[in-house]
């Protein structure tokens, strides 16, 4: 009997350790999407065209995704608690600094150190979970972190939008800061202390060179080029462009813009959920994919021609789409992009087993550095064409990922 106690004791622990260092993910995506209420009043204040601080917000996913395999590496080393611990410290830091930013300059300081410290922040709670959890009870726990973790979108549309309008952009940084303390006072009072295992102790910049020697080779090649635009473009367009396009094409308010933003993440969160059960009966995982990213990409295509004096407005004899248009599109983009998960279970069985963890931190880098280009690039995009030229592009670029990764998984291949 006191076996058993001692079994519900440790899972019960087990749990709410998972719980705390999920929280910091959702500080992590909390703090990726703030622009995507506040890119004007940012641009205002630091006197520069909001399409050139889009551009400049992109330091973010860039020093993010630099980061990913040396955090990982130190997680080998050091353990979960003493990096997590680091990383959070780090994120209150850049979230301040941020907050004071005065300029473009200093804006992208704490953009940069933002996207270094929140590097690890959904490795952390994958890593303990993977290492104390069976593979099924993982699988389950997995699908939670990620949910938890797109909380933080949530807080990022109505909730943060308000808060902006009340107090301005820079308030948002601040609670982040707050937050941030918070999460770290919960992973130093919850999460345990476990040995390091030293299990590669090859320099971060040797295991960078494995990891992209495997993401270029032939049988990751195609799971590569859908990965760089997948998760880019629903990230972007949440967390960057999908407010500016809701404010200043459709004359939404900021609270208003927030609302649909919203909508779109809960049907982020509840997508792949709905994919993963739809895979598993299917088992065609490969059109399953290829299928969902191109309907997203013509989802995009017709929310860009849903602009004034656009196509689908000419086509309904309207000036421009109404806003509603634009909420079941967001709705439906969440859903269709929500396939990004299966590129991690299609790595696993397209390389042998000993590499099968490098062919996740591929396709992982390959996500993230997507995001930072896809973000760069679009605001080049928007101050040369406008806002739908940059849902265009990024429509062009979703289907010719899926074209590629067609061409590179074909059984012929």
């Amino acid at each position: 009997m006191a076996t058993n106690d001692d079994a519900g004791i440790a899972t019960r622990a087990l749990i709410f350790a998972l719980l705390a260092l999920a929280c910091g993910h959702m500080l992590s995506t909390l703090l990726r999407t703030i622009p995507a209420v506040s890119l004007d009043l940012m641009a205002a204040d630091f006197h520069i065209e909001p399409q050139a601080l889009a551009s400049l917000t992109s330091i973010y996913p860039f020093a993010f995704a630099a980061a990913q395999i040396p955090v990982g590496a130190a997680m080998d080393r050091f353990g979960v608690r003493p990096v997590s611990l680091s990383l959070l410290a780090g994120t209150v830091v850049g979230a301040m600094a941020s907050g004071f930013a005065t300029g473009a300059a200093s804006f992208a300081v704490g953009q940069f150190m933002l996207g270094v410290a929140t590097s690890g922040m959904l490795m952390c709670p994958m890593t303990l979970a993977a290492k104390q959890l069976s593979a099924a009870r993982f699988g389950l726990w997995s699908g939670a972190i990620l949910s938890i973790g797109n909380i933080g979108m949530l807080l990022s549309s109505s909730p943060l939008a308000f808060v902006v309008d009340a107090y301005g952009w820079r308030a948002g940084f601040w609670m982040s800061a707050a937050g941030g303390v918070a999460v770290a006072l919960a992973v130093f009072a919850l999460v345990p202390q476990q040995p390091a295992e030293h299990k590669d102790d090859s320099s971060p910049l040797s295991q960078m060179i494995e990891v992209l020697r495997l993401g270029l080779s032939r049988p990751l090649r195609g799971l590569i080029a859908l990965a760089l635009v997948s998760l880019a473009t629903s990230l972007v367009l949440r967390g960057l462009w999908g407010g500016p396009w809701l404010m200043d094409v459709k004359g939404l308010s900021r609270v208003e813009a927030g609302n649909q933003l919203g909508a779109f993440t809960l049907a982020m969160i509840a997508g792949p959920l709905c994919i993963g059960m739809i895979d598993r009966r299917l088992g065609r995982r490969r059109a399953l994919v290829a299928v969902t990213h191109m309907a997203g990409a013509l989802l995009l295509a017709l929310m860009a021609l849903g602009a004034p004096h656009y196509p689908v407005s000419v086509l309904f004899g309207v000036p421009v789409m109404p806003p509603q248009y634009d909420l079941v599109l967001f709705v439906l983009i969440g859903l269709a992009t929500s396939a990004q998960p299966l590129l991690f279970g299609m790595s696993r069985q397209l390389v042998d087993a000993q590499v099968a963890g490098k062919a996740l931190a591929a396709v992982n880098l390959a996500f993230f550095l997507g995001a930072a280009l896809m973000q760069s690039v679009t605001g080049a995009v928007a101050a040369l064409a406008g806002l739908p030229a940059v849902l265009l592009f990024m429509a062009a670029m979703l289907a010719f990922g899926v074209l590629i990764f067609l061409t590179y998984t074909s059984p012929r291949s």
